[in-house]
């Protein structure tokens, strides 16, 4: 029989779902593989657990870790990142930006310069040139209002 100490198997498992969490990106595989390696820790301090109290232990930490991530971590981490939320909606992110008309609002649509191109806009009647600031988008249309 082979005389590999259990801890090196915890940390072989830690390892393995760690590298899986890397390879298909979810949340939980982290935490169960830090939960596997602190496992490896204790069992190194405690080489007598027996099985069955590594199996509960470990399924403890297990739902502990994944419990702390869920409750604590990751409302820190999306409420640290305000515009996450319209990551990949182009046109929320212009809300609150402000633009020159490159078209006058006449009955209600102009144009505006937003980077290199044109957008359709839809306000109250402006010059030519004027400033406005996004306040809403309906499809590909800027709502605005004159900027202040």
């Amino acid at each position: 029989m082979w005389d590999i100490s259990l801890h090196y198997l915890w940390w072989t498992l830690a390892l393995l779902l760690i590298a899986g969490e890397v390879l298909l990106p979810g949340y939980f595989m982290l935490w169960i593989g830090l939960a596997a390696a602190v496992m490896g820790i204790l069992l190194w301090l405690v080489p007598g657990l027996g099985m069955l109290g590594q199996a509960i232990i470990f399924a403890a930490l297990a739902i502990a870790s994944c419990v702390l991530y869920a409750r604590l971590l990751r409302g820190r981490i999306e409420r640290s990142d305000p515009g996450s939320e319209r990551l990949n909606r182009r046109a929320d992110q212009m809300i609150g930006q402000r633009y020159v008309l490159t078209e006058a609002i006449v009955n209600g649509r102009g144009k505006a310069s937003v980077g290199d191109s044109q957008w359709l806009v839809a306000g109250p009647e402006l010059p030519l040139g004027a400033n406005v600031e996004v306040v809403a988008v309906h499809g590909t249309t800027l709502q605005v209002r004159p900027a202040a």
